[in-house]
């Protein structure tokens, strides 16, 4: 039977504020400029989940927002992207979550304050909800204490209503990097880090170790490696594949959850590995030619004709 959705994505919700073209680093006691200032969805989930929506999936999210301007900026932004917000939870106790982004060419600093995302949990999650889709993506497993030590929950619920499923971890802010990868790996089809978080993640030395101590524990590992490409994983195979380099990198706000968005989409329409690996670099290079992590992607459309004017790219 077809479902509903192809995608519920379930995550954190924020705002972004991001800062370009400044002149240094802050310092204590003193100001610097920025140039530019833009005002987006902000988050890895939605962020990941509005791209989803705008390369031809349909897609849900579940997660938490105060009832303020803020959570009326997201749900707007999901909404007019055409991802359903109907799952969303608003509170009115809560405030909703934003992220200060301070963009230095290929590379930035953030500081976020977590608010309404901060508590969601298991308890916002049910079975039907899952039903309703085919695919199940988490994102940002420590900026949501609600699902400490429960997301293998999270994923065997899923799995048991016939779900595949894939996990971005994302920084740990605390820099504790305390998950138990053994409970949830395997219940994992996708498994999405970037090369930094992995070695945190498995407190390896290199990147080599780090992919060698989660091989094969999920079905597929997928490593993001910024302007120097991927690394794909699954059965005894190792894939490398340059990235789409951009020369001019307006910033990089996204760019790993857009490389989310595109694997995650070839995967769920049966593309093979080494396909979805590609189209997740070209969609993580995408998005760093427009500012914030989903003005590039209005559509399946646009994307491909960025991609040729941009990296020459042409699907075949």
């Amino acid at each position: 039977m077809k479902k509903k959705f192809d995608i519920i994505v379930v995550g954190e919700l924020n705002i972004d504020l991001i800062l370009n073209k400044i002149g240094g680093f802050p310092e204590v006691g003193k100001e610097i400029i920025a140039d530019k200032m833009t005002l987006t969805l902000g988050s890895s989930s939605a962020i990941c989940a509005s791209n989803l929506s705008s390369l031809g999936l349909k897609v849900a999210f579940i997660g938490k927002l105060g009832n303020d301007i803020l959570g009326q900026f997201i749900m707007n932004s999901l909404e007019e992207k055409g991802v359903d917000t109907s799952l969303i939870i608003v509170e009115e106790k809560l405030k909703t979550g934003a992220t200060i982004a301070l963009s230095y060419e290929d590379d930035r600093a953030m500081v976020t304050y977590q608010g309404a995302m901060s508590h969601l949990s298991m308890d916002d999650i049910d079975e039907a909800q899952l039903k309703l889709a085919d695919h199940l993506h988490f994102s940002s497993y420590f900026f949501q204490p609600g699902f400490k030590n429960s997301l293998d929950s999270l994923f065997k619920k899923a799995k048991d209503v016939g779900l595949t499923t894939s996990l971005d971890v994302q920084w740990d802010p605390a820099e504790k990097w305390d998950m138990d990868l053994e409970k949830v790996l395997p219940l994992v089809d996708i498994f999405i880090p970037n090369e930094i978080e992995l070695q945190k993640l498995t407190s390896q030395p290199n990147l080599d170790m780090a992919i060698d101590s989660v091989r094969n524990k999920s079905r597929y590992t997928v490593v993001k490696c910024g302007n120097k490409g991927s690394i794909l994983c699954y059965e005894n195979k190792k894939i490398r594949k340059e990235s789409f380099l951009n020369n001019n990198v307006v910033d990089t706000i996204g760019a790993g959850d857009s490389f989310n968005a595109g694997y995650i989409s070839k995967f769920v329409k049966g593309r093979s590995p080494e396909e979805c690996q590609i189209f997740g670099n070209l969609t993580g290079a995408v998005s760093t030619t427009r500012s914030g992590g989903t003005h590039a992607f209005k559509n399946y459309e646009n994307v491909m004709e960025i991609a040729k004017q941009e990296f020459n790219y042409i699907e075949k």
